[in-house]
């Protein structure tokens, strides 16, 4: 166990916020799975601690602590809106997922909600990842998902997913599909090499790519996105034409600029929250 003590960081937000799938929260703890390993981490007076035999630099990389979280927000800082997200929620950051897992994580998460993706994420790893200590696995490699079987992998819940899961294993095994040349493209080349896929429209594309691929021009429209634009955004000259969701995410970029991928998970992530409340209030 070691501590960190990093530059404007805050976990539960960072953690909470929606982008990552498989962290669980108990108390002030959260525990993770990444590869092999599994993790516990927690913050007190902004300082990390880690329960873990990964490095320090591990996290540094994955929390994206070496962000320069200062510039990101002044310039994405383009209006009240945005600026009360980022005072409110000040800390929350990009995390750098594994491409693979990034990638059928979000092909899991179409049409769905947070609860369920996560479920059939822990049921792809407890069927076919390894168990790496109780009640805690891996997840599954592309070969494994490649030659699965499709009644166990019935057995996720995976429902209209499952055969486009297998195919998408199958590509990467083939290497018809390089993730580690997907790395190397520019956006709008990834973007359209991701929508070959079945079952990827834009939304998930720059979702992986965003938050896969450190694709930073990604700006996800999803409903809460939508409904922002819509209120507050839609009267802008950009929308004069029309207001399509591939529009939405033309004018995010524009707007936000360079670092509109963190601007759109600001902006989410008060929706959400803002939902959350009337919910339960």
């Amino acid at each position: 166990m070691y501590r960190l003590k990093p530059k404007i960081f805050d976990l539960n937000y960072t953690l909470d916020c929606g982008q990552v799938f498989r962290w669980e929260r108990d108390g002030d703890w959260w525990t993770g799975v990444f590869g092999d390993y599994v993790v516990r981490i927690s913050q007190d007076d902004g300082k990390l601690i880690v329960d873990s035999k990964l490095s320090p630099k591990f996290f540094v990389n994955y929390f994206r602590l070496d962000d320069d979280l200062l510039s990101i927000y002044k310039s994405m800082n383009k209006d009240l809106l945005i600026n009360k997200a980022i005072m409110k929620y000040r800390g929350l950051r990009l995390i750098r997922q594994d491409p693979w897992e990034c990638l059928i994580s979000y092909m899991l998460a179409t049409a769905s909600n947070i609860p369920m993706i996560q479920k059939r994420i822990n049921l792809l790893s407890y069927f076919f990842g390894q168990e790496i200590e109780e009640g805690y696995f891996s997840f599954p490699d592309p070969q494994t998902l490649a030659n699965a079987d499709l009644s166990v992998l019935g057995k996720c819940k995976l429902g209209f997913r499952t055969e486009r899961i297998k195919d998408t294993a199958r590509k990467v095994c083939s290497g018809e599909l390089d993730l580690d040349a997907l790395s190397r493209l520019e956006y709008r080349y990834s973007r359209d090499r991701l929508m070959r896929l079945r079952g990827i429209g834009e939304k998930v594309a720059d979702c992986v790519l965003l938050f896969g691929f450190e694709e930073m021009e990604s700006f996800p429209v999803d409903t809460h996105i939508r409904q922002i634009i819509q209120q507050h955004h839609i009267y802008n000259k950009f929308f004069k034409n029309y207001s399509s969701l591939s529009k939405m995410g033309d004018w995010g970029r524009e707007y936000f600029g360079p670092y509109c991928g963190y601007a759109q998970q600001y902006l989410f992530y008060q929706r959400r929250q803002s939902i959350r409340k009337s919910v339960y209030f």
